[in-house]
């Protein structure tokens, strides 16, 4: 695991959100992380020395000088860090951060720093928006700093909009692909690499729709895993409750068919790797009522239309692009994969079959089988970000031919 024995200092500003820090903690001490914890004095107003201590298993300090008097040495923490994490990151924290203003022991190492910062900003809605929170964001995205933006929820004021301190797993995640990208090989460095992920909801009436249980994770997992590799990603998803946040990810949001099928086109060209992970719906209602169906009949047809092929127009179309399809099949699995290989002109498929425990839809994990002209591969049952790292492995290799 690449955060495994990294040196991660964590820094606790004055906000409401520093109770989450606890939970980050934990997981990333599970994961073999070696934690230092510092706290401005206002901190301590949130959460207890002793709880952060307990949990990284070291001292944790908010002032220049212990009650012994011995010095907290704030060079000393900096250079011993391999990463620094800012989270809780308030207003007050960021403008001091930014504008060099040394009055506490978190600025005094911060600003002592060699190597990378992280920053997970929290605080209300409106001050977030503040032109000069935008202003001191963006000065320390100028100084190479790792912004983790804040998300929308319900906050402490009662109010709801963006300004949510990330959630521990989401900053773990952050932490944990900072490393990975630091050490693996940027084999797709150079590449577009376009997937398609997710479902596609195709309208009834205002409120009903045709879709699919397809939750989108496959292909998020491909677009994490292409983007570490180097590549730029640009991901075209149908509804799914996932999000994704990489400086090498451009995430467009579709709902229908139609709609995936405009957004593909418009970088299909630009594409040197194409993969369409997503499960697209083959037919949509010919007509979309324009109020909601009331439920006065003891039955209801409805006439449904094919949609646009993607996948074969992506075939037909294809130049220069590297065309990988999916097949989840319910019998005759292998028969129809290698079938839709050669109608859709793919270089090559993924075959899952909803007949294997813990494959297709929802599930966190996968088990494949991937076919091109000449080869044939299979996969045991894996967590689906290692799945989506033997999906490019064949990728790669097959390119490389």
């Amino acid at each position: 695991m690449a955060i495994q024995e990294k040196k991660i200092l964590i820094c606790v500003t004055g906000g409401i959100a520093a109770y989450k820090i606890n939970y980050l903690i934990r997981d990333l001490v599970k994961k073999g992380a070696e934690l230092q914890v510092l706290m401005t004095p206002s901190a301590e107003k949130f959460v207890s020395k002793l709880t952060l201590s307990t949990l990284s298993k070291k001292p944790v300090f908010s002032d220049f000088y212990s009650e012994n008097g011995t010095w907290n040495n704030h060079v000393e923490f900096a250079l011993w860090a391999d990463l620094i994490l800012i989270a809780p990151c308030t207003a007050n924290t960021l403008a001091k951060m930014v504008h060099g203003i040394c009055d506490n022991l978190v600025i005094a190492t911060y600003m002592s720093a060699k190597c990378p910062v992280m920053i997970a900003p929290a605080m209300d809605l409106d001050m977030y928006e503040h032109p000069s929170t935008k202003q001191n964001l963006e000065l320390a995205e100028d100084f190479g700093h790792i912004i983790i933006p804040a998300e929308t929820g319900e906050l402490a004021s009662g109010l709801v909009g963006q300004g949510r301190m990330a959630e521990p797993e989401k900053i773990s995640k952050t932490i944990e692909d900072f490393f990975t990208s630091n050490t693996i090989s940027k084999s797709l460095d150079g590449k577009t690499v376009l997937i398609t992920a997710g479902p596609t909801y195709e309208s009834i009436d205002p409120v009903r729709f045709i879709g699919n249980h397809s939750s989108g994770k496959m292909g998020f997992s491909l677009a994490e895993e292409a983007a570490r590799r180097g590549a730029k990603v640009i991901l075209i998803s149908g509804p799914s409750s996932l999000d994704i946040s990489h400086p090498n990810i451009e995430i467009h949001r579709v709902t229908s068919a139609k709609e995936m099928f405009n957004e593909v086109f418009k970088y299909y060209e630009i594409s040197d790797i194409a993969i369409a992970s997503a499960a697209v719906a083959d037919y949509a209602p010919k007509e979309i009522a324009s109020e909601k169906i009331k439920k006065n009949d003891d039955s209801l047809t409805i006439e449904l239309v094919k949609n646009p092929d993607i996948l074969k127009t992506m075939g037909e179309r294809k130049s220069k692009q590297f065309l990988v399809g999916f097949a989840l099949e319910t019998q005759n699995e292998e028969e129809n994969a290698l079938g839709k290989l050669q109608k859709k002109n793919l270089d090559m498929i993924v075959l899952n079959s909803l007949r294997d425990d813990g494959a297709g839809f929802k599930n966190d994990t996968n088990k494949i089988k991937i076919f091109t002209e000449n080869d044939r591969k299979e996969f045991a049952l894996k967590a689906k970000n290692e799945v989506a790292k033997d999906i490019l492995n064949v990728v790669e290799q097959e390119i490389l031919k």
